[in-house]
């Protein structure tokens, strides 16, 4: 396979269109949320909710990633993105000068966000489509690294809209943000058919969700692969949420932060632009387990610096996800690879809310400290159980070890779209922009 350049893909007029508009959406989604929360605390003053207004974006994955995830495949791609940005500039508007009560913002976010994992695995599933081979790979990895500058770009910005319009004022440039990305979208990207047809098999999106998704995780391949990419990130989250606990400052655990944002987009970058394609897959493994090796020297007590360097160090391993990008893709059927990429967002989403979640309880007990060093730890043994997926097959025994314990009827492997055509989203680590 012929290593690409970072000039195959950005020569690709419609990867140009996704970057731009992945980019804004990030960005634009980072302003959101945080001006939502700004919002919610200035009205009720209570820090839950404030809290549980910035999370409010990450739940309906849940939902939508089980119940919705076939329209991916049902409906036109392009028309499925461009009515996802124009969704999310409505429901900042509203959110901004409807006069909402909290219930009611909160409800909104949450139902609008329902249709989130689709309109995520509309864009994710375009990518093999305009990127052939390792052009995809490395697509990917742009997308990883755009993701964490948007991100923190766009808390800046957020920030800044906050401080000189206020909370509406923000909100109202993410409207803009997104109306700009619905005409980048509707003008830069042609109008491909739906993969499926809109009545596959009879059955209604629902239930077709439903068959598709149990399809594929009792498909060995693809259960292993989606797994490898669910839970070692799931414990890279957890040991996250306990920064600021651990610091006991703002201040201090936004250095942190930023480092391990930085550490991942330096990590992709390397992994994508230096390692060929197979190298890269060999790498999974290893790079899998120093995602949990930084956060045992948390057990020495260290201080600003030195946890900036451990938290940049382990999230640089999250570029192991890069190996499992082309193994992803070849694993799923073309016609239900939307809902392939949605449902390996939606879990990518829960895992880390789960895994922020579990470790913080773990914290209430033993401490902040020490329940980082446990999320590490308890991520080298993931990393070390999930060794068959994370390792690529050997060619000469790849027919023998692909094989599935299906049951009559599920989604076959063998109908994926070969090297030509994963998330990560990973599509968004710390985003549910999608």
């Amino acid at each position: 396979m012929r290593a690409a350049t970072y000039g195959d893909v950005f020569a690709v007029k419609e990867f140009r269109v996704l970057f731009g508009s992945f980019a804004l959406l990030v960005t634009g989604e980072s302003i959101k949320m945080l001006a939502l929360s700004v919002l919610v605390y200035a009205r009720t003053g209570s820090p839950g909710l404030s809290a549980a207004a910035y999370m409010a974006g990450w739940l309906p994955y849940i939902v939508g990633g089980m119940f919705l995830l076939s329209l991916a495949d049902r409906l036109r791609p392009r028309a499925l993105m461009v009515t996802g940005e124009l969704v999310r500039a409505a429901v900042c508007l509203l959110l901004a000068y409807a006069g909402l009560p909290v219930w009611g913002m909160l409800a909104l976010v949450l139902v609008s966000g329902l249709f989130s994992p689709v309109f995520g695995a509309a864009r994710s599933a375009a990518l093999p489509d305009v990127l052939p081979g390792d052009a995809f790979v490395l697509g990917r990895s742009v997308i990883g690294v755009t993701s964490a500058a948007s991100q923190v770009g766009g808390l800046a910005a957020g920030g800044a809209f906050l401080a000189f319009a206020g909370a509406p004022g923000a909100l109202a440039a993410t409207a803009a943000l997104s109306a700009l990305g619905a005409v980048v979208l509707r003008f830069g990207l042609p109008d491909r058919p739906a993969r499926a047809a809109a009545g596959s098999g009879g059955t209604g999106a629902v239930r077709q969700t439903l068959r598709v998704n149990r399809s594929l995780l009792a498909d060995r391949r693809v259960r292993g692969l989606l797994l490898a990419g669910w839970l070692p990130t799931m414990c890279l989250a957890g040991a996250e949420a306990m920064i600021v606990p651990y610091l006991g400052g703002e201040g201090r655990a936004g250095v942190v932060l930023a480092a391990a944002a930085a550490g991942m987009a330096v990590g992709e970058f390397t992994v994508g632009r230096f390692a060929a394609p197979p190298l890269r897959e060999r790498l999974s493994a290893p790079l899998a387990v120093l995602l949990g090796v930084p956060w045992l020297g948390f057990a020495l007590g260290p201080g600003v610096g030195w946890a900036a360097v451990l938290a940049a160090c382990a999230a640089a391993g999250l570029s192991y996800q890069l190996g499992l990008q082309r193994r992803f893709v070849d694993a799923v059927p073309e016609e239900g690879r939307g809902q392939a990429f949605g449902l390996q967002s939606a879990g990518l989403m829960t895992g880390q809310a789960a895994g922020a979640a579990l470790v913080g309880v773990l914290g209430e007990t033993i401490g902040p400290g020490g329940a980082i060093v446990a999320a590490g730890a308890a991520g080298v043994l993931v990393a070390l159980a999930l060794l068959g997926p994370l390792r690529p097959a050997k060619p000469s025994g790849a027919a023998g070890s692909a094989g599935t314990d299906s049951p009559p009827g599920a989604v076959s492997s063998s109908g994926a779209g070969g090297a030509s055509g994963a998330v990560t989203s990973p599509e968004v680590r710390r985003s549910p922009a999608g």
